[in-house]
């Protein structure tokens, strides 16, 4: 169940974090959205557990999904930046 929760928990931070944080460079549409926010909430859990935040087996929380998905959109955003300035 923790990882259908940290799926569910993950699009919910996906749509925030691009309401947050809007650009050109940014992913656009609903699956990269989903994607997005599904792998921010992986990376906060796993942040968080190695910082100690969270016990081992235990998922972020809608806030730090929604961080964790902001240092995704921000890692997107200058990989993509640099493959536009390049062409």
């Amino acid at each position: 169940m923790s990882l259908i929760w940290t799926i569910i928990i993950g699009f919910l931070a996906g749509v925030i974090a691009k309401f947050v944080m809007p650009g050109d460079n940014e992913p656009s549409g609903f699956i990269l959205t989903t994607i997005l926010g599904i792998v921010g909430a992986f990376v906060a859990s796993y942040l968080g557990q190695a910082l100690g935040w969270y016990r081992p087996g235990e998922g972020a929380g809608l806030i730090g999904a929604v961080v964790g998905a902001i240092i995704v959109l921000f890692v997107y955003g200058l990989i993509a930046g640099r493959q536009r300035r390049a062409i």
